[in-house]
């Protein structure tokens, strides 16, 4: 079985959708179910004033009955409360439309190289779909196929590494009562006050900050994802998926990067039986070795950007007058490091439950309970 998504929708028009497809019948799934993660999207100190209207819910339009999955697609939908506010910008008629041409291109967005690539004169073309408010689509998603994966005890959490020059200390085990709490999602009380007062800083300077955020995955059964092909291993699945979050720029699994600079003996991750259960004496590998999931928690690091919209524009170019000129400045965040992690979330647990549904198949929840219960008897014999 092969679970996949699609979203559609720009940042002002009328709505966001996605259709997720694979999912099997008989998952209870509730409209309330799908609140929580899209509000925890929407927070976190930084955020702007786009934030302050939307208030996102997503509506379940099909795949769903009487509170049960039937096994046909699910199509939510998420309406932008703002479109109120831009129907005549974002008109679908020709002959409702009003165009004010956007030609001032933001560094380090995608408005320059989508205008290139489509040949747009406008950037409104360009920026309405490369807009992070796609992400409220995908966390939708992401709702959804995490009630799949509780079925199985999985729980797929996320936390904020780093903000600009700030680095919290991860306490073992982690908190997460302690995360949410954070107005910075951070599990390092005294790091996150720090944060805080750098995204004020950033805000005052009319300035933006990056970050990194953590995603935790955990009693992830060994065995998902293959080495068979490039393109079934596990890891350079979550890769892609978390690098596809606007202002990503790298992801590192387990203690990839730091691993880069060690010795061999300092790495490797020593298999062990602890009272009669087949372990690992470390995870630095990340839940993850040979593009398989080995048992351990999976964990995934995702490393944002700071935004490219700033209070004060940096220098660039106007396309139509080819002179000189200040970047366009459209309604933006200062920092959006706490909501990438939830979105981080959302993209992990598409890729896990896609490779349970992979490994395990099953047309519905039943089938799919007696599957995955006969493989993890014969692992645990």
């Amino acid at each position: 079985m092969t679970l996949r998504f699609l979203t559609g929708g720009e940042s002002h028009g009328e709505q966001l959708t996605v259709i997720l497809d694979g999912i099997p019948a008989g998952l209870k799934v509730r409209e309330e179910d799908l609140l929580v993660d899209l509000r925890r999207r929407q927070g976190g100190h930084g955020r702007g004033g786009r934030q302050a209207i939307e208030r996102d819910a997503a509506h379940i339009v099909s795949g769903v009955r009487g509170g049960l999955t039937l096994g046909s697609p699910i199509t939510l939908e998420i309406q932008n409360r703002d479109w109120e506010n831009w129907h005549q910008v974002m008109a679908v008629s020709e002959a409702e439309v009003k165009r004010k041409p956007i030609t001032r291109v933001r560094p380090g967005h995608a408005d320059l190289a989508g205008m290139l690539k489509y040949g747009a004169d406008d950037a409104r073309d360009v920026l309405e779909r490369a807009s992070a408010r796609e992400t409220a689509a995908r966390v939708a998603a992401g709702s959804v196929v995490k009630l799949l994966l509780g079925e199985f005890s999985i729980a797929v959490r996320s936390y904020t590494r780093a903000i600009g020059g700030v680095d919290a200390r991860i306490p073992v085990p982690i908190d997460w009562e302690v995360v949410e709490a954070s107005p910075v999602r951070c599990p390092d009380p005294d790091a996150a006050s720090a944060m805080v007062a750098a995204i004020d800083a950033a805000r005052a300077q009319g300035d933006t900050l990056g970050g990194a955020f953590t995603v935790v995955a955990s009693s992830i059964p060994a065995g998902l994802g293959s080495f068979r092909q490039w393109d079934t291993r596990l890891d350079g699945l979550l890769a892609q998926a978390v690098m596809s979050i606007p202002s990503c720029k790298a992801v590192s699994i387990g203690d990839g990067v730091e691993a880069a600079g060690l010795p061999g003996s300092q790495v490797h991750d020593v298999p062990d039986f602890e009272d009669g259960r087949l372990r690992h004496r470390s995870n630095r590998a990340g839940g993850v070795t040979g593009g398989v999931t080995d048992g351990e928690e999976v964990v995934v690091h995702g490393f944002l950007k700071p935004i490219s919209t700033m209070l004060k524009p940096l220098d660039t170019v106007d396309l139509k007058t080819r002179e000189p000129a200040r970047a366009h400045y459209e309604r933006s965040d200062i920092c959006v490091v706490p909501a990438g992690g939830v979105i981080g979330e959302a993209m992990v647990a598409l890729v896990l439950a896609g490779a349970l549904l992979e490994k395990f198949g099953g047309d519905s929840m039943p089938e799919l309970h007696r599957n995955v219960e006969s493989y993890l008897q014969a692992v645990r014999a």
